[in-house]
């Protein structure tokens, strides 16, 4: 009888040990792709590293940054609490690119939480749709949506994560809008919104600058950044800012983003969001070598 008292007592000791240890962080795999575009606007690589730098002071989470392409090494993906991805779209995309949308695929059927930003949300032009609903909800849609540049009034949603400690804020970019998203924003909220001036849904026709649905919703507020939560358990977010590399100056731009990685790796966004200071100099680092424009 006493050695049973004494064997059960080391089981509850060891249980309690177990529940005293800390919980293993949550790995956030950010994966930027090679240059692209002129002088800070489009800066995948320093964008990245500056996230992973931030990220890294989030309790509870463990930034990696992947520059110049997608991760070598598998279990980048396969280890992931959340996914982002900065990187030329369309037929360029990253994702779509030999099987990685298959390890994308896996990876959020686990949970993963899946982060597209900027130009990351359009898929090619025939292919990757579907899984784009499916990860975040929505897409950039070529002969649908649009890609002016504009300085956007934006209204956080207040009652999602993503916004928590984000003020109003007006901030020129290249804000896409009239995005393609599931049939009735079925599981989309709304994170960020803005509207644009008259003249920016009146562009000519063409795949990026009009078309007749965008011009027939003159007036009407548009979604610039959103979130899903999908019905594997897992979160998706897209944003469509990021051109301009100096926008991660301005404090509730780079909070927003911050906050929906934490968020989209489930960890703990706190109360008034991720908090984080950046000095003109950090902007400044890890710049891809690029020609200026004439």
């Amino acid at each position: 009888m006493i050695r049973g008292m004494m064997l059960a007592m080391r089981i509850l000791l060891l249980a309690v040990a177990a529940c005293a240890l800390p919980a293993a962080d949550r790995q956030v795999a950010l994966i930027a792709g090679p240059p692209s575009h002129g002088p800070l606007a489009h800066e995948q690589n320093a964008a990245a590293l500056l996230f992973e730098k931030l990220l890294n002071k989030v309790p509870g989470i463990q930034a990696k940054a992947y520059r110049n392409g997608w991760p070598e090494d598998a279990s980048a993906i396969e280890n992931a609490a959340a996914i982002f991805v900065f990187c030329d779209g369309a037929e360029r995309h990253l994702i779509f690119q030999g099987d990685r949308a298959e390890a994308v695929k896996k990876a959020a059927a686990r949970g993963a939480g899946i982060v597209l930003y900027h130009y990351g949300t359009e898929p090619p032009a025939k292919r990757g749709h579907q899984e784009m609903l499916d990860w975040t909800g929505g897409f950039f849609e070529l002969n649908y949506s649009v890609n002016p540049i504009w300085e956007a009034d934006l209204k956080p949603n207040a009652r999602h994560p993503a916004a928590r400690g984000v003020k109003p804020f007006r901030l020129k970019d290249e804000w896409y809008f009239n995005i393609r998203f599931r049939d009735g924003m079925r599981g989309v909220t709304p994170v960020l919104t803005a509207l644009p001036p008259a003249e920016k849904f009146q562009g000519p026709d063409g795949p990026r600058s009009g078309n007749a649905d965008v011009r027939a919703k003159v007036g009407q507020p548009q979604v610039v950044a959103w979130a899903v939560e999908r019905s594997d358990g897992g979160r998706g977010f897209g944003f469509t800012g990021g051109h301009y590399h100096l926008n991660l100056g301005d404090a509730n731009f780079r909070k927003t983003i911050l906050n929906a990685i934490v968020w989209a790796a489930k960890g703990k966004v706190p109360r008034d969001g991720v908090t984080s200071n950046v000095t003109e100099a950090e902007l400044m680092q890890n710049l891809d070598p690029k020609p200026a424009r004439k």
